[in-house]
């Protein structure tokens, strides 16, 4: 977990490095060169580099990024240049909606781009070799409009791409974000102009790679994300970047007993979905509990006076948050809501939750947005699991938050709630709404 005293020494010693930046040695150690399709140019130097990692306000990834920031500053050091600019994301500002980029683009424009010639967005996980990466950028141009990463693709169309290039779905490429992925200061100062005066198409921010790619694209008049080879999430000899995991190590899983199950289900799958989850990963969980419109003994299952809806089940939800902190259950420090068509491995679950500080307000998941240009909130999405430390859950109870409805998105309610709590909603891209499963 996080502690202040770490917290502070690095603090320190990033402080200092930067003091002394401005004095270590100009030899450039990168071995800039012309590609074909480009005029020689002066080659970029770290100090025209801005690193964004890309952080989340828990203590955790906090705690992580900045882990990360003083390894790129050490390392920058040690190759005798003047230190990069390095920031972490959920620093740049009190705004939570920042994680999905766009609202941060005027910022980084107006802050860093009069002395910087590339923006390099990172992951906490995500390594870098700094001189590498400098003979990555030297091979453009940095005054031209580049978009460079390591090239995703869909093989078939997505709904959470909203079926976009349906005809032909290999054609458009997005970055890997583990990867990284870098744009250069002209295009980054058009965009930031553009965001000023031009609202988004979609309300909603579902999955950040595509639409970032997308809105960089603007139907063509953009320009389309360049394949870099040395980007890379698997280690290689010419590689700049390298990924770790999504799933670190931070100790022993938590024990069984440690997470409280709940499934939300209703009559007319007692027979159909709820077999399913009884021959997986029913047999992981220690607490767990179903939640229907009616009682079924044979499940068993339990009804909490909340009839069935459709959609948005927020009514149900509540009412799940309510029982768990009362004495009717066993006590735990985790809250798991889960739909009864959710697979979920819960070891791997259990370990994951082992990164995370029970005594603080967490909510994981898969993180979505609505609105996030005009302040808007995150939100988790419920299809792929929603994880609560009773903190939070207690903080949401108490808090008289409420649905305006049985059947209004409960996903989406909470994070309103949560938002205006001061609660951040942390990522996971281990949480699927769609598609594998942690």
């Amino acid at each position: 977990m996080l502690h202040r005293n770490a917290v502070t020494g690095y603090k320190l010693f990033i402080m200092m490095l930067l003091w002394l930046g401005p004095y270590i040695g100009d030899t450039n150690t990168g071995h800039a060169h012309t590609p074909k399709h480009h005029n020689t140019h002066s080659p970029v130097r770290l100090k025209e580099v801005v690193l964004v990692i890309q952080t989340q306000r828990n203590s955790f990834h906090a705690h992580r990024g900045l882990q990360r920031k003083v390894e790129i500053l050490e390392q920058a050091a040690q190759l005798g240049q003047e230190v990069p600019v390095v920031l972490l994301l959920h620093e740049l500002s009190e705004y939570e909606g920042d994680w999905s980029i766009l609202p941060a683009v005027p910022h980084l424009s107006a802050t860093y781009a009069h002395s910087a010639s590339w923006f390099f967005f990172i992951e906490e996980e995500t390594r870098i070799t700094l001189n590498a990466l400098l003979e990555v950028l030297n091979r453009y141009e940095a005054q031209e409009e580049w978009f460079l990463g390591k090239r995703l693709h869909d093989n078939e169309a997505s709904i959470i791409h909203h079926y976009a290039f349906s005809e032909d779905p290999t054609s458009f490429g997005y970055p890997d974000p583990a990867a990284g992925w870098a744009l250069s200061k002209p295009l980054l100062q058009r965009l930031a102009e553009r965001i000023q005066h031009e609202p988004l198409k979609s309300d909603f921010t579902i999955d950040l790679k595509h639409e970032i790619a997308l809105y960089i694209w603007e139907e063509g008049d953009g320009p389309r994300l360049t394949a870099v080879p040395e980007f890379c999430t698997e280690p290689g000899d010419s590689c700049a970047t390298t990924f770790t995991t999504y799933l670190p190590n931070c100790g022993d899983p938590l024990s069984k007993e440690d997470i409280f199950v709940a499934v939300k289900t209703c009559q007319k799958f007692h027979s159909e979905r709820v077999p399913v989850i009884k021959a997986t990963w029913e047999k992981d969980a220690e607490i767990l509990e179903y939640y229907s419109d009616v009682a079924d003994l044979s499940i068993p299952t339990i009804s909490l006076g909340v009839p069935n809806t459709e959609r948005g089940h927020c009514g149900k939800t509540f009412a799940i948050l309510k029982r768990f902190l009362s004495k009717s259950v066993p006590k735990a420090d985790w809250l798991l809501i889960v739909d009864d068509d959710t697979l979920i491995s819960l070891p791997r679950l259990r370990q994951l939750l082992r990164c995370y500080d029970p005594s603080e307000a967490v909510s994981l998941g898969e993180r979505y947005g609505y609105g996030l240009l005009q302040n808007g909130y995150s939100y988790t999405t419920g299809g792929g699991g929603m994880v609560l430390s009773r903190v939070a859950v207690s903080t949401l109870v108490s808090s008289g938050c409420s649905c305006y409805s049985d059947n209004t998105p409960d996903d989406m309610v909470l994070g309103m709630c949560l938002t205006s709590l001061g609660v951040p909603i942390t990522h996971s891209p281990l949480f699927h709404q769609v598609g594998d499963f942690p």
